[in-house]
């Protein structure tokens, strides 16, 4: 039988099956426990030190006894204390970003992906390289200047060297005053020297869903493919920090196996990058099993209730307080919305999920991955985060100025990274409302990043943001950044 061990690099050793079964136990034993919730709560609290703003975090098993509490007045602290962790470590910044789908072709097996290789009628496709450039200029032309590129895993179609191809595609597009400065990519499992090739290219944060944490579960969902190996694809992050890449994405399928175990796992997976690399995940993401073209989700019996996954959000944002957060358009605009307040602090608008999708008229359905839930523009998008009082924030300054892995973690865990962030996300906000945004979007986000410059503590950063965003306005400049 393995043993937990969170520095090993075995898969079943960092995500100990007993071990979760334990900690599942043992939350359920403490879900009424008062003193102890108080205690875990507390533990989680943002501190001032001489340093800035210090937050601990939680463990796995401390933060599964939080999400199995269904005390009223306690679950109601949990969401206050999301809240003021989020606003703590990312203030009312949110990302934006959108996926960009170069092939579908895909060898694996898996029973709840429409890309799955026995779909015989699902409209196949690879972008060209035009296609990839024209595909950019749409991105563009809406506003975006982030993208997560995503593809299935065919070693014939899909081989490294095309998503190479692409990812230099994509930064080589200057459309009018737009540019796709960062390149975050969501492709399958791979080698430690093809992950070396990818942080070459210059990518952003490499991604990849474990989909499930539980072994037997997951070989029986991925029962064909090269995808159905576990320890191969769980083991992947710590081949990509092995190859260089500073920043990874974890994340899990909610509702295809018990919500309480993918859970326990995903956190075991954090601490695991935590205790080896001395560094976490830089994003988590929670995506949830829906509809798509030969995929009913109902057939899954482990869907994941609104309230349910808020609270799952608010926990995780609790545990690990430094990682970027994401939230799709699977979701609707209403969970979107109260997912912001908890704990989200990346954001997708305008998404479609089917290859060549940004350059048709109407938005395809025969080839999408899954059903878009908020279909929104992205103006329309960016207008509604406003008038919630976020700023929506186009910025990629980290990643180009090397604030990645443990130097952006280090910022991070004291709080001084918003003396880069909320600067620059309310410069390339700016840029947004320039070059993109309707006449209703300018004038609520010139009203907003006027009202934000007076939040900039240093008197210096705040005269060059203000000299900048000026500057933006005045003429074709663009790209400042601190």
């Amino acid at each position: 039988m393995a043993i937990y061990n969170p520095k090993s690099l075995k898969a079943e050793e960092f995500i100990n099956h007993e071990e979760i079964l334990d900690t599942i136990r043992y939350a359920e034993e403490n879900k009424n426990n008062v003193e102890l919730i108080d205690a875990i709560l507390e533990k989680a609290r943002p501190k001032k030190t001489a340093d800035g703003i210090h937050c601990e975090g939680l463990t796995h098993r401390e933060a599964s006894v939080l999400l199995a509490c269904e005390i009223p007045e306690k679950v109601q602290a949990m969401y206050d204390l999301a809240r003021e962790i989020k606003l703590a470590f990312y203030g009312n910044r949110i990302v934006m970003f959108a996926p960009l789908y170069l092939s579908n072709y895909c060898v694996n097996g898996c029973v709840y992906c429409p890309y799955h290789y026995k779909n015989k009628h699902i409209a196949r496709k690879k972008l060209t390289q035009e296609e990839v450039r024209k595909e950019v200029i749409a991105l563009q032309d809406m506003g975006h200047k982030r993208l997560a590129i995503e593809a299935g895993e065919d070693p014939v179609n899909n081989p490294i060297e095309y998503i190479l191809e692409c990812i230099n595609t994509i930064y080589s597009v200057h459309h009018k005053n737009g540019d796709i400065r960062r390149v975050n990519v969501n492709i399958a499992a791979t080698t430690v020297e093809n992950y070396r090739k990818l942080k070459d290219a210059g990518i952003g944060t490499y991604i990849l869903f474990q989909e499930t944490y539980h072994k037997k579960s997951y070989e029986e969902l991925h029962p064909t493919g090269p995808k159905h190996n576990y320890d191969y694809h769980t083991e992947a992050m710590d081949r990509a920090m092995e190859g260089g890449i500073d920043d990874v994405g974890l994340g899990v399928l909610f509702g295809l196996e018990m919500y309480k175990y993918e859970f326990a796992g995903l956190l075991m997976h954090a601490e695991h990058l935590e205790a080896v690399h001395g560094v976490g995940p830089h994003t988590i993401s929670v995506p949830r099993l829906k509809r798509a073209d030969d995929i009913d989700p109902d057939t899954f019996d482990n869907g994941l209730a609104d309230d349910l996954f808020e609270k799952i959000i608010a926990c995780i944002r609790i545990s690990v307080p430094y990682t970027g957060m994401i939230i799709s358009t699977r979701e609707s605009q209403e969970v979107r919305g109260r997912a912001l307040e908890i704990g989200i602090s990346q954001i997708s608008g305008a998404s479609r999920t089917s290859v060549g999708g940004y350059t048709e008229e109407e938005r395809p359905h025969d080839s999408e991955q899954f059903d878009v839930s908020d279909q929104r523009t992205l103006d329309e998008v960016v207008n509604w985060m406003m008038q919630l009082g976020y700023i929506p924030s186009f910025c990629t300054a980290c990643y180009r100025e090397g604030r990645t892995g443990d130097r952006f973690m280090a910022l991070c865990k004291n709080g001084q990274i918003q003396n880069c962030c909320h600067p620059n996300a309310l410069m390339t906000l700016t840029e947004y409302l320039v070059d993109y945004a309707s006449e209703e979007t300018k004038e609520i986000g010139f009203d907003l990043v006027e009202k934000e410059l007076n939040n900039i503590p240093k008197e210096k950063v705040k005269a060059i943001a203000a000299k900048n965003i000026e500057d933006i306005k005045a003429s074709n400049r663009r790209d400042f950044r601190f």
